[in-house]
């Protein structure tokens, strides 16, 4: 990310750019599959520009995860607040968002699952576990919207269902995976007519 001679360096808009230009970088290859020298040749700073903007590779690592958790989880929400009120139509919205992203050349599972996976220190696991809290306020409003008898446990099975179709689309084939969860879900969730009490 070269400055243009004569413009102006916005630590800001740097920072960003790299967060944006790493998150595919480290999704495909891991976290340990690329090392420093490698990952600021592909994005085109210097280490001295990392290491000012993160302090270390792990800084980048959390500000990667940190600006695609809430990416995620905004995509999801708009999904949700586009399919209208009904709560079957959320859920299935959430669904078939996850669909696409699955059938997308570049899946490979959730970022934040893996990440915790290959780091098993306090700080991945704490942004992970702030990532899946953000998926079941989200499950848990549209459990208490369709009036179940008890929404934090739906939602807490529902993000069951995301996890578990996520994890089976990123190593077992992609194929109807979120239409099978979706189905589950939406047996969990009741009928329009009568919602799970």
């Amino acid at each position: 990310m070269p400055v243009a001679k004569g413009s102006t360096i916005d630590p800001a808009r740097t920072r960003a750019a790299i967060i944006e230009a790493a998150t595919p970088v480290l999704y495909e290859r891991g976290l340990d599959g690329i090392g420093v020298a490698e990952l600021c040749a592909r994005l085109e700073v210097s280490k001295e520009t990392l290491y000012r903007h993160f302090g270390t590779k792990d800084g980048l690592v959390q500000a990667v995860l940190e600006a695609r958790s809430a990416r995620l989880t905004g995509w999801l929400t708009e999904a949700v607040a586009a399919a209208g009120d009904d709560p079957h139509d959320q859920l299935t919205a959430v669904f078939d968002a996850l669909q696409r992203w699955y059938d997308r050349p570049a899946f490979r599972g959730c970022a934040m699952v893996n990440a915790s996976a290959q780091h098993h220190d306090e700080t991945v696991r704490a942004l992970t576990a702030r990532h899946l809290n953000r998926y079941l306020d989200l499950l848990t409003g549209i459990a208490t919207r369709a009036g179940a008898a008890d929404p934090g446990t739906l939602g807490r099975q529902l993000l069951m269902l995301i996890e578990g179709a996520t994890v089976v689309a990123a190593h077992h084939g992609t194929a109807g995976t979120a239409g099978q969860a979706r189905d589950a879900a939406l047996a969990l969730l009741g009928s329009p007519q009568g919602p799970v009490r």
